[in-house]
């Protein structure tokens, strides 16, 4: 190379430039320091990056630009020395080579800049693909710059066929464009949840995050977005929501949604000065439908319930399901007060034609109470409940009920707190020992000894003095507090009982009455523990049930009567007379006593229709080889008729009211009998004694 370059300065300069431009590290110096001895002409010339020991007639010089050092030209110590024009042509050549270095040195670090800038672009551009959320990038117009592999698989289209478009292709609805015009200005980001349209045509919901750019100036450049798939979620929140307010049979709105609903009409009511009401619906006749049929005919007949309802009432009007077969319905803006009764009757005239339900023809009732606002309440909650105190009394057949609905009156809801009292009393009554047993003899009308006796309780009421079974028995059997009650009266009479056996009294039979309520298969191993907890024989109990319990059922109803019957306890029918059972059933049940109801027994022996009645159950007893009893016989002349009909026991006040345990004890220890000419000189007792015996 240097015998190539010769003198000539161009040529020098030519050859460093080539030199740096294709050279690097020791070929690089090595070349410089032969272009070096070219230029001065003298061998030995060479280019070191570290300065090394020079001799005192050697040639040396700095390689610099700037404070910044490079390297050293040296040549050794030669006989002819180095003149002053060499060394400064060598200087000048060091200086050009300084700032061919530095501009290099830059050059280089740009490079090494840029290969990182496009290393780390790579490595995102990897890293936004590999995303599975969608990323796409706009500029300030909107238009598309930037469009991951997400994105792709998000709406289906690819890079190519995005970028360059503006985002509001993908919309499900242009005019969102207004709500985000002003976003690419703004200071921050924004989240939302948005509707978006694919390539398929499919619209689904995401959630978008939107994030300024800016440039180095802080000037916003665009808008990075940020996608993903939430239709899942938002369809389970549909779920969720429609679930928590609407009824999952019928479609309807639910108590909550009712509620909420109400409660916002109630407000605007308020400022308008309008008037509103709350109808509390109970279908009639749908529990032994729902019992007979089955669950699946119940709940097909609730939605037809539901249909008719919807389609009686205005598009305004709310209706509801409740649960079970009680259904609310709320009007709202009424200009009179009479306009909910002619809505009620428009409700109940939806049952007056059969429902069809799988083969079956069905007719089902409705009960319809009315609560007024703001007469009656001024919330939701209240009107609902005054309506349902409404709707009960239209079920009883209130003195307002008109073709089965009933206004709410302040009457009623007296009458239900009393309701309360008594059964939050009857409750207190188990806790504070406030109930006791009285007893009414049964007498055998030929002995005219006492035979037996009827257990009737009383609550001894802290505030209202002794309450008859009148008072509180219905109450226990609506409310299910019968069950707790039956079974403090079978252990109450069966503790008596144990203590007359410990003091010698021989058995006699105790009759308990049982409800329908607790009359279920649990029931012989409830009395048959009652015994055993007292060391009894069944021969001290005797069980009275109604007519009705026969009519369900009646194979059940037998095989429960038998399991009773196997542990010496006797069965009598109460009440004979007054129900609707079958003489072709009654055959087939174990029953020992027929009991003729006082209704019958009142009436003898003036009232000829009585007297034929007696006569005939009496009749009928005698036939099946079933013992008859008569109670609320009150006077010498029934006790002769009855007795001479047949009749067998007698129970009422001729012989004695209920009384105390001890006092029935005393009576037994002396064994009182029934005087009946000292009864009959005596007045007979008033009727208006008996309720509640």
């Amino acid at each position: 190379m240097i015998s190539s370059v010769g003198t000539d300065d161009l040529a020098c300069c030519s050859a460093l430039l080539d030199a740096m431009q294709n050279l690097q590290g020791m070929a690089l110096h090595a070349a410089l320091g032969g272009i070096a001895s070219g230029l001065l002409k003298r061998p030995g010339g060479r280019f070191v990056v570290s300065l090394p020991a020079v001799t005192p007639d050697g040639l040396c010089q700095v390689v610099e630009h700037e404070d910044a050092q490079f390297g050293y030209f040296v040549f050794p110590a030669l006989i002819r020395p180095y003149t002053e024009l060499e060394r400064t042509r060598l200087a000048m050549l060091a200086a050009f080579l300084g700032r061919l270095m530095q501009r290099r040195a830059e050059t280089d670090k740009r490079a090494r800049s840029l290969d990182q800038i496009e290393a780390k672009l790579e490595q995102q551009a990897q890293i936004l693909n590999q995303m599975h959320e969608s990323v796409i990038t706009m500029d300030p117009a909107g238009f598309i710059t930037s469009w991951n592999r997400g994105a792709e698989q998000l709406f289906g289209y690819s890079a190519l066929e995005a970028i360059g478009r503006n985002v509001l292709f993908l919309y499900e609805n242009e005019e969102e464009e207004d709500s985000l015009h002003d976003l690419f200005l703004e200071q921050g980001g924004r989240e939302m949840e948005v509707r978006r349209r694919k390539k398929s045509g499919e619209v689904f919901w995401a959630s978008l995050s939107l994030s300024v750019m800016r440039d180095q100036s802080g000037h916003p450049i665009g808008l990075i977005g940020y996608l993903n798939d939430i239709t899942e979620r938002k369809n389970a929140e549909k779920l969720i929501h429609h679930l928590a307010y609407y009824d999952a049979l019928t479609g309807l709105p639910n108590r909550t949604l009712l509620t909420r609903t109400v409660d916002q009409a109630l407000t605007e009511a308020r400022h308008e000065s309008m008037h509103g009401c709350v109808m509390f619906i109970d279908l009639n006749r749908f529990k032994p439908i729902n019992d007979t049929l089955g669950h699946v005919a119940g709940d097909m007949l609730l939605v037809e319930v539901a249909l008719r309802l919807r389609r009686a009432l205005r598009e305004q009007d709310v209706v509801a399901r409740l649960g079970a077969d009680e259904f609310a319905v709320a009007l709202f803006d009424i200009d009179k007060d009479y306009h909910p009764g002619f809505v009620a009757q428009k409700l109940l005239a939806v049952f007056d034609d059969p429902f069809f339900i799988d083969g079956h023809e069905l007719r089902v009732g409705a009960s319809i109470g009315v609560s007024m606002y703001p007469e009656d309440a001024s919330d939701t909650e209240t009107l609902l409940r005054l309506a349902d105190i409404a709707m009960y009394r239209a079920k009883q057949g209130g003195d307002n009920n008109e073709n089965g609905y009933v206004y709410y009156s302040e009457e009623m809801n007296r009458n239900t707190l009393d309701l309360l009292r008594i059964e939050t009393g009857l409750l207190h009554a188990f806790e504070y020992n406030e109930l006791l047993l009285y007893y009414q003899p049964k007498v055998d009308m030929n002995t005219l000894a006492i035979t037996g006796g009827e257990a009737l309780v009383r609550w001894q009421h802290p505030e209202r003095g002794l309450l008859l079974p009148g008072e509180f028995i219905p109450i226990a059997e609506e409310t299910g507090l019968i069950v707790q009650l039956s079974d403090w009266v079978l252990d109450a009479v069966c503790r008596q009982a144990r203590s007359w056996k410990e003091a010698g009294l021989a058995p006699i039979r105790i009759a308990l009455n049982v409800t329908a309520r607790e009359f279920t298969r649990s029931l012989p191993d409830r009395v048959r523990a009652a015994l055993n907890r007292h060391a009894l024989s069944g021969d001290w109990l005797e069980l009275e049930i109604t007519e009705s319990m026969l009519m369900h059922s009646t194979d059940r109803v037998i095989s429960i009567m038998e399991k009773i019957c196997s542990l010496g306890i006797t069965i009598s029918l109460d009440d004979f007379g007054t129900g609707y059972s079958s003489l072709s059933y009654l055959k087939r049940f174990p029953i020992n006593t027929l009991k003729i109801d006082r209704s019958f027994t009142m009436g003898i022996p003036d009232d000829t229709n009585d007297c034929a009645i007696a006569s005939a159950i009496i009749g009928i007893a005698k036939q099946l080889r079933h013992k008859v009893i008569a109670e609320g016989v009150e006077t010498e002349k029934q006790f002769n008729f009855l007795r001479e009909a047949g009749c067998n026991e007698l129970q009422g006040f001729l012989f004695s009211r209920p009384i105390p345990a001890a006092d029935f004890h005393a009576m037994l220890l002396e064994g009182r009998k029934l005087n009946v000419m000292q009864q009959a000189a005596s007045s007979a007792l008033p009727a208006a004694g008996l309720p509640g015996q």
